[in-house]
Order: C-alpha cells, then sequence, then structure tokens
C-alpha cells in the first residue's frame, strides 16, 4: 500500500473549515493507503513559548482526530517530538539544503515584505526555527518513506521543497535514499465559507468551533451574513453561504430539495439556516460527545499518542540505519 502521511499543528480546537478540508479526507485517504499522521508539536514551537499551552494544544488536536473516526490500532498516530530520529533527519537534510531555496519559502517572504512596509528591519521576528520550517517538514515526510502528503494550498510549496531536498541527497549519493512525495490538495480547504462568506478562517473571526454545544453551533449558524431578499423571492444557492455549508452536510436527496426551495422561492433564510443547523447537528453531535469523553480522559490519549510514538520509533531507527551507512556514519 501507498502511505499517506499528515502533520497535525497543535493550533487549539479546529473549526468546521478544518475538519472537513484536513481531518476528513486525510481519514478517508486512511482506507485506502497506510496512513502516518502525528501532531507537530515541534512546529508549534515556533510561533508559542508556552509549556502549559503547547500540551493543551495538543491533547486537543488529538481527541479531536480521534473523535473523529482515526483508529489507532489501525493508523500510525504519533507525536513529533517522541521521534527524536526526526531531529537526526533535519541535521542531515539541512547540508544537502541551499539558503536561496529557504529565502524563496511564501511565509518567509510574506514576513519580508510586511517588515519592509512597516519599515521594520527585514528579519525581525524571524527565528530559524521558522527560517528552516520547510527543512523539517521536510524530515516529518522523508523519515517515513511517504508517497502522499494532503496539505492544503499555502503547503504545496514545503511539499516540493522536501522532493528538490530528496533528490540532491539522492544525486550526490547515486541511490534512491529518499521516495519522493506527492501532495494532495482538496477541494473543501480551498471552497469552504465563513460566517462572512468570506475563507472560513481563524484570522477572520468568521469560524464555527467543530465541538461548539447544540446551543452554541445554532447561535453560529444564525449570524452566518446573507442578503435582504424577501422570503417570496427565489434564491441563488451558487452564490449563498449558508447552501455552501449545507451541501457538506447534508445527504444529496436533501441538498436537491433544499436547492428546489431556493429555486422555487416562498422560503425565508431562517428556514434555510434551521436546515443547516439541523444537518450540521446532526453529524457532529457524536463527535462532540466523544472529544468531550476524551478531554475527560486525557491519560487515553497520553497512552495513544505513546504507543504510537514507540512504533514511529522503530520504522525512523531502521531509516536512519540505513542513511547512517550511505553517509558513512555507521
Amino acid at each position: 500500500m501507498k502511505i499517506a502521511l499528515t502533520g497535525i499543528k497543535p493550533t487549539g480546537i479546529p473549526h468546521i473549515g478544518n475538519y472537513l478540508g484536513a481531518i476528513k479526507p486525510a481519514l478517508e485517504l486512511s482506507q485506502t493507503c497506510e496512513a502516518r499522521y502525528f501532531i507537530a508539536d515541534y512546529h508549534a514551537l515556533n510561533s508559542c513559548k508556552d509549556p502549559a499551552e503547547i500540551r493543551r494544544m495538543t491533547l486537543e488536536i488529538a481527541a479531536a482526530w480521534l473523535a473523529s473516526g482515526l483508529d489507532p490500532s489501525k493508523v500510525l498516530f504519533y507525536k513529533q517530538s517522541l521521534v527524536p530520529q526526526t531531529f537526526e533527519l533535519l541535521t542531515l537534510l539541512l547540508a544537502f539544503t541551499p539558503k536561496g531555496l529557504m529565502n524563496r519559502a511564501h511565509a518567509y517572504k510574506a514576513i519580508l515584505q510586511s517588515n519592509s512596509e512597516s519599515g521594520r528591519d527585514p528579519d525581525d521576528g524571524v527565528n530559524m526555527g521558522l527560517y528552516t520550517y520547510p527543512v523539517l517538514m521536510a524530515a516529518d515526510i522523508l523519515l517515513f518513506d511517504t508517497d502522499f502528503v494532503p496539505v492544503g494550498n499555502d503547503q504545496f510549496q514545503h511539499v516540493e521543497m522536501a522532493v528538490d531536498i530528496a533528490q540532491s541527497v539522492n544525486f550526490t549519493y547515486g541511490r534512491d535514499c529518499f521516495k519522493l512525495p506527492q501532495p494532495i490538495a482538496t477541494e473543501h480547504s480551498k471552497t469552504l465559507l465563513g460566517l462572512d462568506g468570506r475563507k472560513m478562517s481563524k484570522s477572520y473571526g468568521n469560524t464555527i468551533p467543530m465541538f461548539a454545544t447544540e446551543k452554541e453551533l445554532r447561535k453560529l449558524v444564525m449570524r452566518i451574513i446573507t442578503n435582504s431578499q424577501s422570503v417570496e423571492e427565489p434564491k441563488d444557492p451558487e452564490t449563498c453561504t449558508v447552501f455552501s455549508l449545507y451541501r457538506n452536510f447534508a445527504e444529496p436527496d436533501q441538498i436537491q430539495e433544499l436547492r428546489d426551495r431556493y429555486l422555487a422561492g416562498g422560503m425565508g433564510w431562517g428556514h434555510a439556516k434551521q436546515e443547516l443547523f439541523e444537518a450540521m447537528n446532526a453529524q457532529l453531535a457524536p463527535l462532540r460527545e466523544r472529544y468531550s469523553e476524551l478531554m475527560a480522559h486525557p491519560q487515553d490519549i497520553t497512552r495513544h499518542l505513546e504507543e504510537g510514538s514507540a512504533r514511529a520509533r522503530e520504522l525512523a531507527e531502521r531509516k536512519i540505519k540505513f542513511l547512517r551507512e550511505i553517509i558513512g556514519m555507521d
């Protein structure tokens, strides 16, 4: 089977955009691939230096994936910081990574531009962890002979950089030291709209938390911005945030029925939002309940991660032993 790997950065409780754009597609991919999913806690260190916060966010994001259906008996689920071979491979890869490649990273260039526009030093706020982030990501990927990496569009470049670095090592030693990974994107991550009609993002403050209570969920759904059309007027489902969200949670016959009601007229926005709330709540309620159970027993989450990390270390050690022989450090 092909190997699929996803790094999950702990950034707090996911919103439904994360669920539909990353969690759900990754879990579906695990049905046809050998899946290896990890909590990228060292990546979080670049922006968060609070130990308690990192521990809390790690538990939350792990619980979210487990609640969504990740089965740790079938999927290798581990914590980056518990696989030290990752960081040995990082050191190796740095020796094959041109500085110019890092200079071209989109995230780094965006910071340079922001600093320039604000009259600050070009590298203000840039630590070496952030600057070499793509190389650590390459180590995460290449260590486990990954074939597919499900990522958002903003991460495509990082996977391509991992390929560049892997090819450099392979060429230098004249051997296939590393597989060349392939990024995979999903449509949902490109199109899911938030409460204000823009792409759903925490930075816009327009998200719907994945595990909002039933009362909170309904309140948020009712806040979705719509136009001023009257009840009687026909409405265009293709330009409506409510319908855009609805089709991610409803069954095909329900979607067609609501589409027909939009086009026929005679339905107000309140009715459409109520339909959306009911469809979302039906799908999210079991996940919400499971998440609450997991967070009430954090030791179970920790056990899953520790057991998965032990299995990950065995795989990683074999890869590192292979690489040490090739580079002359055995």
